[in-house]
C-alpha cells in the first residue's frame, strides 16, 4: 500500500507540472488520505476524514478529485442517480458492481470469467485500458421487504 503511495504521488507530481497547475500539501494530502481507502468513497466522506488531521475545504476535496481523475489516479462511479463514488485506481483490482435500483446498495463482486471475457475481447479500431462493470436490480433486503 505504501508503494501505491508513493507511485500515485509521484504521477500526480508528474501530472501536475505538466500542466502547470500548482502542487500544493493540501492536493497531496488528499491523495494520501484517499490511498488508505479500501473501498468506494464519496466526496463528502472524504472530506469528513480528513477534518480532524488537515484543514481543506470542500471545494478543494472536489477540485482535487477532479485532477487526480484527469491524471488518471481515481476511477469515478456514478451509480443510478446516486452521488459519485470514487476510488483509487493503483493497486485496485478488477471488480464488477451490482446495484440495488430500490436503495441504491452497491456491492463488489469479482468473477475471472466475466474478467477473462472483457480482457480478451478485440475491439475493432479501439485499444482498451480497463473496464466497469455494473449490473442493476433489486437486493436481497428489498425483495424480503415487498
Amino acid at each position: 500500500m505504501k508503494e501505491d503511495i508513493i507511485i500515485a504521488s509521484n504521477i500526480f507530481t508528474e501530472f501536475l507540472v505538466q500542466r502547470k497547475h500548482r502542487k500544493t500539501p493540501e492536493r497531496f494530502a488528499i491523495l494520501r488520505k484517499i490511498y488508505t481507502f479500501d473501498k468506494h468513497f464519496d466526496a463528502e466522506t472524504l472530506y469528513n476524514s480528513m477534518i480532524d488531521e488537515y484543514r481543506v475545504s470542500l471545494a478543494t476535496v472536489y477540485n482535487t478529485l477532479d485532477l487526480l481523475l484527469e491524471a488518471g489516479l481515481l476511477i469515478k462511479h456514478q451509480f443510478d442517480g446516486q452521488p459519485a463514488e470514487y476510488e483509487k485506481s493503483i493497486g485496485a483490482t478488477i471488480h464488477h458492481h451490482t446495484v440495488c435500483t430500490i436503495c441504491g446498495h452497491v456491492k463488489e463482486f469479482t468473477d475471472k470469467k466475466i474478467r477473462k471475457a472483457v480482457q480478451s475481447k478485440m475491439f475493432a479500431g479501439f485499444d482498451s485500458t480497463h473496464y466497469s462493470l455494473y449490473v442493476y436490480g433489486v437486493c436481497k433486503k428489498c425483495m424480503k421487504k415487498n
